[in-house]
């Protein structure tokens, strides 16, 4: 049946390939009017949607009283700097309810595609120090990523086809390629910046990456990352843009453990060479 799914695949990314090359008015214009999602997919969505946000809600509504008006999702480092002198005494005060409500808003925002999750790891770096602030970190980023990873298994083919048909094909034939060895591949991915998280999160399923090896390469992968951004949330007073955390030292670092983690994988072809 395997063969099967692939053929399928093929076929899918070929007739998007075939619209990106029709230039024509008409052409440009059905494809931004054709949504990728029937409505069985939609409804789907939405419903799943609606219960995590009902679950956030539920947390919220329970939590201690507190100045929720100057509580926003940050956008910026400013915006970082005044959440993070609103939360602190809160913090302080109630750690079991605060922990709570920050693991469900960045597991919320990891399974829904919602930008600003390196704000909330700078975040746990400031209020929780390095040792507490990687372990909420790595937990949320790996639970949120395992919820996007099913939500994409049910519902997700459709839209990255549609979204990226070219990212798609070249991901596909990359896993392909290394089923022997896709655990070092997958961490190095996960721990380099490659392609995106994003990406990895939602394409996994459609390839046929097994969900034990993405979980294993996202609980590991992640860790030097959130490492590097939650010790420069201890300084957030000294960091002047996001763009600051990943200089040429940095992601050097990050290529080299990259380089490490697909070690393994380069000496085995090496013998079969030889």
């Amino acid at each position: 049946m395997a063969p099967t799914r692939n053929l399928i695949r093929d076929e899918e990314l070929g007739s998007l390939s075939d619209d990106d090359d029709d230039d024509s008015p008409s052409g440009k214009r059905s494809k931004l009017d054709r949504f990728p999602l029937s409505r069985w997919e939609l409804a789907v969505s939405l419903a799943v949607f609606l219960v995590f946000s009902s679950g956030l809600f539920c947390i919220y509504i329970t939590m201690p009283a507190s100045e929720f008006g100057k509580l926003k999702l940050p956008r910026s480092i400013s915006d970082l700097r005044l959440l993070k002198d609103n939360l602190a005494n809160y913090a302080n005060e109630y750690p079991a309810q605060f922990v709570l409500g920050y693991c469900a808003t960045y597991i919320f925002m990891q399974t829904f595609m919602i930008p600003g999750t390196i704000f909330m790891s700078l975040l746990a770096g400031a209020l929780f120090g390095v040792i507490k602030g990687v372990v909420l970190v790595v937990f949320n980023a790996t639970a949120g990523a395992t919820s996007c990873f099913f939500l994409s298994k049910l519902i997700g083919r459709p839209l990255i086809t549609w979204l990226w048909p070219d990212k798609l094909r070249f991901f596909q034939a990359e896993i392909g390629k290394r089923r022997d060895k896709l655990l070092n591949y997958m961490l190095f991915l996960r721990i380099t910046p490659t392609l995106p998280n994003l990406f990895i999160n939602l394409a996994s399923p459609i390839v046929d990456v097994p969900f034990h090896i993405f979980f294993s390469a996202t609980l590991v992968g992640l860790i030097p990352a959130a490492y590097i951004t939650v010790r420069a949330g201890l300084a957030i007073g000294d960091l002047k843009s996001v763009k600051d955390l990943y200089d040429f030292k940095t992601l050097s670092v990050l290529f080299l453990i990259g380089f490490i983690s697909i070690l393994p994988t380069i000496l085995k072809r090496k013998k079969i060479y030889e």
